[in-house]
């Protein structure tokens, strides 16, 4: 079964053109002959096959002007002053960006609704074709006008007025812990101020913000005592009626994905009496989830789900065992260890590092996600539906929870845990697999020692000396100059997500010095939303454009200026774009 995930993805991932028929022809001659080896080959054919497929439907629909129906494949997001949202027309997934009147009418509207647009649609630009695939993404639709909307299929309907009850129900918690309340229970992150998106990044919580399988497991704990009441059959597929309104109600993340499919595949399993083993049934899900779409397997979501169960299934257990104290607290130190090996070999590849905040900040916030979960979906309904303040007093557990995880990641993200890299992390899984095979305890220690070196010497040697840097790219339109401690940041625009979580990998906690070409409004939300992360000494900007003001304490430059920090020199230009800026390293003092 893992051999056949494997090579499964890798067709996938290959997605060479070869004739369907042929490799379906394989498999079954190798299910006829009983020959797992063949079967194998057919099964990496025909992903392979399929995933050629997918790629070549992702065409545009047409190219130019559009006016009619498209239907929502997701929910609209704000972006940097435009809404985007993907829809469907002419059975094609489009990117469509909104603006003014049209990001208005758009904005309350939901997955699997149906509206009437106009805009013009383009082909992707060949950089994001790639990065687009997992959501199958054909083109892009600038959207100029919207006419009208209807609510969508029935199971749409149900799920969308189920998740509206929910929210409304949580209305009297803070907006940025109703935000938070709708990502643990819905996978919802529109709405998520971008500082609290980065304390979970920096402490390893980012996937308590999306849908799991471990919320899939709390759904069917809560429909186990009606589940439990039903004959056998009836169980199965009332239990994947359950699991088909939670996909809905989630919209289908590919982390979702892959867990239903694996409470599905459970289910059968166990009705037919052939209980498998969480391995055999995590590779069995992968094979049939890529089968159904083999461009999942571009999506890092998708793939650290994968990882993350992988890890728990093979090794919790295992180290749970080896480690000393009670025993709940070495299973869900097995548990974490478990999951943070696993996704490593995704997560740094992807985000350049692995914060080592991640296994005392899922120790201390995982034990209460899981009552959000049940609570939320439980008592948010009625809360709801009440509203006022029953709802309010509903939600008081559910306040003192999320409140409880958002202090973790905070305190977390800015304790000096570091972050390890792809070198460290070898090494620490290296070590540790020795050390949780190992038969004698010497061995075992040494092998925990040396993991315990690695973790430790790449932060200490990272946070002793901070290496140079001289115009390094740190976010979209951002740079940095950075010597002896000196921080001096260049912003053609500002970003802040992006921006605080590559300033928290490269060890930076206080800008000396902060220029902005011009100071408008985007710009200005960026600083601010900077500042409560990271100390901002100064900050200098072009001329905000007429009739409006700077930001308080901002530095204002018309014409030419000259501005010092201890280890450089900016001499910033102003043109009719913004502020040019020349940066120049100062001698070092003696």
């Amino acid at each position: 079964m893992v051999t056949l995930a494997a090579v499964a993805a890798a067709g996938a991932w290959w997605s060479h053109p070869f004739p369907l028929a042929g490799a379906l022809a394989v498999v079954a001659v190798g299910w006829i002959a009983r020959r797992a080896v063949v079967v194998i080959v057919g099964v990496a054919l025909t992903v392979s096959a399929l995933g050629a497929r997918s790629w070549a439907g992702l065409h545009p629909p047409l190219v130019g002007w559009y006016s009619g129906a498209a239907t929502l494949a997701g929910d609209p997001v704000d972006v940097d002053g435009a809404l985007r949202v993907d829809m469907v027309i002419r059975r094609k997934r489009v990117e469509a960006w909104a603006r003014g009147a049209a990001a208005s009418a758009l904005r309350d509207r939901l997955s699997g609704e149906e509206v009437w647009v106009a805009g013009r649609v383009r082909p992707l630009p060949a950089r994001l074709r790639r990065w687009l695939a997992s959501r199958h993404v054909a083109a892009r639709l600038s959207v100029r006008a919207v006419d009208g909307w209807m609510p969508g299929t029935a199971l749409t309907r149900f799920a969308n007025g189920l998740r509206r009850t929910l929210l409304a129900g949580a209305a009297s918690l803070r907006p940025d812990r109703r935000a938070l309340f709708a990502g643990f229970v819905l996978g919802d992150d529109r709405g998520q101020p971008a500082e609290i998106v980065a304390d979970f990044r920096a402490s390893g919580l980012t996937h308590l913000l999306v849908v799991s399988g471990e919320n899939v497991a709390f759904v069917l704990a809560l429909a186990s005592p009606l589940l439990s009441r039903l004959r056998l059959v009836s169980r199965v597929f009332a239990g994947v009626a359950v699991l088909v309104l939670f996909g809905t109600l989630v919209r289908w993340e590919p982390s979702v994905i892959r867990a239903e499919a694996m409470a599905t595949l459970a289910l059968m399993a166990t009705a037919i009496g052939r209980p498998l083993s969480r391995i055999r049934l995590l590779a069995l899900a992968v094979t049939l989830v890529l089968l159904l779409d083999p461009l999942l397997v571009h999506s890092a979501g998708f793939l650290m789900s994968v990882g993350a169960s992988a890890g728990i299934a093979l090794l919790a257990g295992r180290v749970a065992e080896r480690l000393p104290g009670p025993r709940p607290l070495a299973a869900a130190m097995g548990v974490t260890i478990g999951a943070q090996v696993g996704v490593a070999p995704v997560l740094i590849p992807v985000f350049g590092s692995l914060p080592l905040a991640a296994l005392p900040a899922n120790l201390l916030a995982v034990p209460a996600a899981g009552p959000i979960m049940t609570w939320g979906l439980a008592a948010g309904v009625p809360a709801g539906l009440v509203g006022g303040h029953m709802a309010a007093l509903v939600h008081v557990p559910t306040a003192v929870l999320v409140a409880w995880i958002a202090a973790v990641a905070r305190v977390m993200a800015g304790l000096p845990f570091g972050r390890m890299g792809a070198v460290s992390a070898a090494g620490v899984v290296g070590a540790g697999v020795v050390a949780v095979i190992a038969k004698t305890a010497a061995l075992r220690v040494g092998m925990f020692t040396l993991a315990l070196a690695f973790v430790i010497a790449g932060p200490v040697v990272g946070a002793m000396r901070p290496p140079d840097c001289r115009a390094c790219a740190v976010a979209g339109g951002v740079r940095m100059w950075r010597s002896g401690g000196d921080v001096v940041l260049v912003a053609d625009e500002a970003r802040s997500s992006a921006l605080l979580w590559r300033l928290w990998q490269a060890g930076v906690r206080r800008v000396d010095l902060l220029v902005v070409r011009r100071a408008t409004v985007p710009a200005a939300r960026a600083v601010e939303v900077l500042s409560r992360r990271v100390m901002v000494s100064r900050v200098v900007a072009g001329a905000p454009r007429s009739g409006r003001e700077a930001p308080p304490g901002w530095r204002i430059v018309a014409g030419d200026a000259s501005v010092t920090t201890r280890r450089f020199r900016v001499v910033v230009r102003e043109t009719p774009r913004g502020l040019d800026t020349d940066v120049e390293q100062l001698p070092s003092p003696s």
